[in-house]
């Protein structure tokens, strides 16, 4: 990824799209720009719809003034007009798409583009209806969008009546300039509800589904109109006039309010709305979807807390030392969950606002308080010692503090106060933190930085009132591409996201890792939150924790009596240069707070105050470290390679004695055994053999019908017709042995030298050409192999599969197996098993299954094939390049490879047994050769239970995390390097980092992604929003978004941790 200052806020063609939309937004969806050459007409057109409410309003607004209607029939008048016109228009919409024929058309839709080129004929036709008024989805909204439009006119030509803009100000310059701006504002409604539609940088959901967008404008107007409604029919309402006056003022820049986006849209208005009215009506907890400093690292985020552990780098000196804090915290959870609320229930019980006769305002005070003192413990302290305060500080009983308020509504305005001054001040750090970085981070300093600051310096207080703004509307302050130039965002729940928690994540294989560590983490965050080691955890709260490569990022979605709900994601662990540079930054504040605090000072100063990362505390995880090694001078080590082949056999004997072990259990005697296997021994394979050659002879000669059971839809390569397959029995069926198939002529045929004598002239004739039709290739037919007799009846136990022994190696090869297999170790491992499955044995069942030369002779044709397969017929040490090549399972292709992967079964337990040996020489490399036999089935055994050895992109490596294996291990290797790595994961329980997060920093950041993103389209991977910036970790933020605007690997569903 390109970094640095001179990146691009929009690249060229963005900006051009970004110059065409803009326009739109702010006349309400006019389209006077576009990217090609259009009539004069169409812009035109444009212009009379525009003003038609105006015209129809104006019509209204002479009569009334000449004294022909009253005032209210006048509003009819318009409103009745304005009905008739807007249904026409929709109508005319739909004429014009009936009218057109539709042609469809294969090609890929530029989503981002905000109109297609349309070919226009004249000022009337279908296609010029279509670009001006593009339609309703649905019918309903064509008719409820046209009433309303109705409605709007006719309200808001009895707003902007001339006489009663001039009672409200008694100025004649006044009533003319809010006449005319007022109907522009009421034109750009209007157009925008039933003409076309602009896209509105307050974005909230990606799709309009319903088409709620076109009533957002409409909406805001009718709330100006109805505090005028309220004014003309209430009685002596000083505070109503007032307020209206200063609404008809206000209403002239509602276009401006729109275009940047301060008023959210009406989804996120009602979700906010709602949001609002639970915490602060209801005392209750947003997204229902201070003892606490003294477990943090830092006080307040300054100063270094004395009494937290120095260099904290393991979990048990961890524990040893914060032994005394957690007393403290065991104290603090009784006090909040105990005590205090029981204490503030009888101090609100004794108020006297109670004895008297309750009002609105006192049910809805108390109603709030008594329950905020369960759901929100310390806000609703810390607002009752305010309140007490400012009781004995205010003495004079006829202040309105203490006349004209009751204890319920106290609390309430303190609450709300104390929210909003806590909101402006992270707000203002946030912005203070842009403002300088802009200038002290060279790779954020552009070449417009120094204008930037010197524009906020020299209006400083204008930067305090849109902070103090966005505070008050508990919205979010929006940086414009993350530069110092500030907005106010529309109000939005404190999730900052529509859909639902978790639901959506980029899952790829990093995944697994976090679905392993996150029940574990979410326990730790248990005790952690209810110790308060991780400071006011409020809803809306953001953490971030840090282990190793991976970063988990945690939002506090609901928090209540003894409970709190959190969404955990987990960040990409492939790190880009973005990634890194501020993954780095994460790592040193951790370090300088965590490890590096032996020789520090008592309240020493955070050196990293103002970052956006404040580090609270460490909590023990049981998760996966990851470690990685260059096993360079092991995997190519001439020792240690030659020793490869001799240990590949022990460990694959070792292997295979424990599958047809563990096979066995399921057979309760010898004689099961036998029953299951009788089919592959038959008495007399000669003429069985002979037998099957003839019946095959009779049976696959062609013939008129045989041809007819080709079709067109046929495989020359099939077995045989359909029909006649389905028809057949197997050759076991019959108790034959399986019949030879012909093979496509000047191939090579690969049955038994001995079968093929046995055939007569004719049926080798037969063989070969089949009356001039195709061949067909039967596939390849197993040999027949003789009977296996074992000296020990219980040896068939053991037996390996007979087309495990099948493979086509020369029998000079078998003698050198025999040389090289290694006898005493394959006494052992059969003295290693006990059979304790079997109700009735012999007391020298071992012995006897030793002394069985059959069985041992089963066992090196199986050792040889896996052998033959892996290695190859050469004797010479293996190169580290063919060790890696099959390790991961591939090898150059050879007849060996070839007969073993027609395996499937053994093939597997050949590769496994390949793994183990490879991880053998490794342990041996580091910890020393191996002693005995003893020892060696310890490793063994030891692979088998706590290990997975693999590939990292095996289905099996996510199965053995999520399994939580203790260890797993992993053989890699860098081309560009030339190098080999080995890779460890082991499960153990360790400490992870966990900091908080400035919450509006990344409110803001989010708010400026999907301005980005929803509004600008500015997907370009290489935009200056994504870069990284250390200070304010930027690409992390964007990273933790919810998709489709973020791209978080893991997302967990609600959370809910007890906290008692």
């Amino acid at each position: 990824m390109r970094m640095g200052p001179d990146v691009p806020l929009l690249n060229d063609y963005k900006q051009e799209f970004f110059l065409k939309r803009f326009p739109q937004t702010v006349l309400g969806g006019p389209r006077f720009k576009l990217g090609y050459c259009a009539p004069p007409y169409i812009y035109v057109n444009q212009i009379i719809l525009f003003l038609t409410p105006w015209l129809w309003g104006g019509v209204g607004t002479l009569l009334y003034q000449l004294g022909v209607m009253k005032d209210f029939c006048t509003a009819a008048l318009s409103g009745g007009l304005m009905f008739l016109t807007a249904l026409a228009l929709q109508m005319t919409n739909l004429y014009a798409k009936q009218k057109t024929v539709t042609v469809e058309r294969m090609q890929i839709q530029n989503t981002l583009t905000d109109e297609d080129e349309f070919e226009f004929s004249s000022c009337v036709d279908s296609e010029t209806v279509k670009f001006i008024i593009p339609g309703k989805k649905y019918i309903i909204n064509t008719v409820f969008h046209s009433l309303l439009a109705g409605v709007l006119c006719g309200l808001g030509t009895w707003y902007l009546l001339p006489n009663r803009i001039t009672l409200l100000y008694s100025n004649i310059g006044g009533t003319v300039v809010i006449f005319v701006f007022g109907w522009v504002t009421i034109c750009i409604g209007e157009y925008s509800l039933i003409i076309n539609t602009a896209t509105e940088t307050a974005t909230f959901q990606a799709l309009d589904t319903y088409e709620i967008t076109a009533l957002m404008r409409p909406f805001y107007i009718f709330v100006f109109i109805a505090v005028d409604l309220a004014h003309r029919f209430a009685v002596n309402a000083p505070i109503l006039e007032q307020t209206n006056q200063i609404l008809h003022i206000l209403f002239l820049f509602l276009p401006f309010l729109w275009a940047m986006g301060i008023l959210p849209p009406l989804d996120a208005l009602v979700l906010w709305g709602m949001e609002q009215l639970l915490e602060f009506g209801l005392g209750g907890s947003p997204m229902s979807s201070n003892t606490k400093e003294i477990q943090r690292v830092y006080l307040f985020g300054v100063f270094r807390n004395p009494f937290y552990p120095k260099d904290v780098r393991t979990v048990a000196v961890f524990m040893e030392k914060q032994r005394r804090l957690m007393k403290v915290g065991v104290v603090r959870r009784i006090l909040l969950t105990l005590v205090s609320p029981f204490a503030m229930i009888a101090f609100l019980s004794l108020d006297h606002s109670l004895q008297n006769l309750h009002s609105v305002s006192v049910s809805i005070g108390f109603t709030r308080m008594f329950r905020m003192v369960w759901q929100n413990t310390e806000n609703a302290l810390l607002d009752m010692v305010v309140v007490s305060a400012a009781q004995m500080l205010v003495f004079n009983p006829d202040l309105w503090w203490n006349r004209s308020l009751d204890t319920g509504i106290k609390l309430l305005l303190v609450g709300l106060l104390r929210d909003r001054l806590f909101q402006f001040l992270s707000k203002l750090h946030f912005a203070i933190a842009i403002l300088l970085t802009s200038w002290t981070e060279k790779k954020q300093r552009r070449r417009s930085s120094a204008a930037l600051i010197a524009l906020n310096v020299a209006f400083f207080p204008v930067l305090l009132a849109l902070v103090a703004i966005s505070a008050l509307l508990s919205s979010p302050l929006l940086p414009l591409f993350t530069l110092p130039v500030f907005l106010v965002g529309f109000p939005r729940p404190l999730r900052s996201w529509p859909g639902p928690t978790g639901g959506t994540a980029c899952v790829c294989s990093d995944t697994v890792y976090y679905r392993q560590l996150v029940p574990g983490l979410a326990a730790a965050l248990q005790s952690a939150l209810a110790a308060g080691g991780l400071g006011l955890s409020l809803p809306g709260s953001h953490y971030l924790c840090r282990f190793q490569d991976r970063l988990m990022w945690i939002l506090v979605l609901e928090k209540g009596f003894t409970y709190c709900g959190v969404n955990i994601k987990g960040l990409e662990l492939q790190e880009t240069s973005c990634h890194a540079a501020e993954a780095h930054r994460v790592d040193e504040i951790f370090e300088m707070a965590f490890e590096h605090q032996e020789n520090t000072r008592i309240l020493s100063p955070n050196p990293h105050f103002g970052h956006i990362l404040t580090p609270c505390t460490v909590v023990p995880v049981r998760l996966y470290s990851d470690a990685r090694s260059v096993l360079s001078g092991i995997i190519d080590s001439h020792e240690n390679l030659k020793h490869l082949k001799d240990d590949f056999v022990k460990v694959l004997v070792w292997m295979l004695v424990q599958y047809c072990y563990k096979k066995s259990k399921t057979w309760e005697s010898p004689g099961s055994a036998n029953k299951s296997k009788q089919g592959s021994f038959p008495e007399n394979q000669h003429s069985g053999a002979v037998k099957g050659s003839r019946a095959l002879r009779e049976e696959d000669s062609f013939s008129v019908d045989t041809v007819e059971d080709w079709t067109d839809d046929s495989d020359i390569f099939d077995f045989e017709p359909s029909s006649r397959t389905r028809d057949r029995k197997e050759p076991r069926q019959l108790g034959l042995t399986p019949k030879v198939h012909l093979s496509i002529p000047g191939s090579i045929e690969t049955q038994s030298q001995d079968f093929l004598q046995e055939m007569s002239p004719e049926d080798k004739l037969n063989r070969a050409v089949v009356l001039g039709l195709p061949a067909v290739d039967k596939g390849k037919q197993p040999e027949v192999l003789p009977r296996v007799e074992f000296s020990c009846s219980y040896s068939e136990l053991l037996s390996i599969p007979e087309e495990w022994r099948t493979a086509p190696v020369p029998s000079s090869k078998v003698s050198e197996m025999r040389q090289r297999f290694p006898e005493e170790w394959y006494h052992f491992v059969l003295s290693q098993l006990d059979f304790f499955h079997l109700k009735e044995k012999p007391s020298s069942l071992l012995t006897d299954l030793m002394k069985d030369k059959a069985l041992k002779d089963l066992y090196i044709h199986g050792v040889l094939s896996c052998f033959f397969g892996l290695f190859g017929l050469d004797n010479a040490v293996p190169a580290p390049r063919h060790v890696f090549r099959a390790y991961t399972g591939g090898i150059p292709w050879s007849a060996g490879l070839d007969w073993l992967t027609g395996k499937p079964e053994l093939f597997q337990l050949a590769l496994k047994a390949f793994r183990y040996t490879f991880k053998l020489m490794l342990d041996k490399a580091s910890l020393g050769p191996v002693e005995n036999f003893k020892e060696l089935v310890n490793y063994l055994q030891e692979y088998e239970s706590d290990w997975y050895i693999g590939l990292v992109s095996d289905l099996e490596w996510q199965q053995a995390v999520l399994q939580e294996k203790p260890y797993l291990f992993s053989l890699g290797h860098d081309p560009s390097m030339g190098i080999y790595t080995g890779r460890v994961l082991t499960l153990q329980e360790l400490l992870v980092q966990v900091g908080k997060l400035n919450a509006e920093a990344v409110r803001g950041q989010w708010a400026n992604l999907s301005w980005e993103l929803l509004y600008a389209t500015n997907d370009d991977e290489e935009r200056y929003s994504i870069q990284a910036h250390p200070a304010l970790l930027r690409n992390l933020t964007v990273q933790a978004a919810d998709p489709p605007l973020g791209y978080p690997v893991y997302s967990s569903q609600l959370l809910q941790l007890p906290l008692f």
